[in-house]
């Protein structure tokens, strides 16, 4: 799987700590404290659309004292329609800017058509689909910050026959509420993440008769694995 590569919002740097090898890859936190323990046991059970592939990848060592981390990819066949990843945070002591001691942050990234790219509103929708995925499965959750980069190549020379190329970038982060026992629904706020990966995949939604969501038109074809 294709994990996604840049730097997480919030000052996060981390996403670049999170290379792509096997030490570290699914580690048990065992010294971890049961609110931890309990919201990355609930990543894991979460059950999931079949277009979106996860699996846990190495956490950023820096961020807080505990982290948890997974990838995905929105799959068609063999090759991938969007990416991400989506890092769990825990402070037990919170944490000012989160106003928690919980810490959502992801990096969602797909290719588009440079017409569709060029859309001034694009931004402020795809913004609007990560709080939109939150509030449609009845999330509560504080602190939402974030950017959405649009970004362009143009290839020249040797690779003139390629065309255009452009790429939509979500990088945000939210803090969840707590619920019983100070943790966070976090199965819920995993499955509305991959909400948003689909809804930049191009997807239909996954519930019927949902009006709500609005998909990207004319999107750029599949990108091979």
């Amino acid at each position: 799987m294709a994990a996604a590569q840049g730097r997480l919002s919030d000052g996060a740097g981390g996403m670049d700590e999170a290379k792509d090898t096997e030490e570290g890859k699914g580690h048990e936190d065992t010294a971890a404290p049961l609110p931890f323990r309990a919201a990355v046991e609930a990543l894991r059970a979460a059950r999931l659309r079949p277009q979106v592939e996860v699996e846990p990848t190495r956490a950023p060592q820096r961020l807080a004292p505990h982290a948890y981390a997974l990838e995905a990819a929105v799959v068609d066949g063999d090759q991938d329609l969007a990416d991400g990843r989506l890092v769990l945070l825990h402070d037990p002591d919170g944490h000012d800017a989160w106003r928690g001691t919980f810490r959502l942050v992801t990096l969602v990234r797909a290719e588009l058509e440079p017409e569709m790219a060029a859309d001034p509103l694009l931004p402020d929708v795809c913004w609007s689909w990560l709080t939109g995925a939150l509030s449609a499965r009845g999330l509560a959750f504080g602190e939402p910050s974030g950017t959405v980069t649009r970004a362009g190549s143009h290839y020249f020379g040797g690779l003139s026959e390629r065309p255009a190329a452009s790429q939509i970038e979500i990088r945000a982060s939210w803090t969840p509420r707590e619920g019983l026992g100070g943790v966070p629904d976090t199965a819920a706020h995993l499955a509305a993440w991959c909400d948003l990966l689909a809804q930049v995949a191009g997807l239909p939604p996954a519930g019927p008769g949902d009006a709500s969501v609005v998909t990207l038109p004319q999107r750029r074809g599949p990108q091979s694995r």
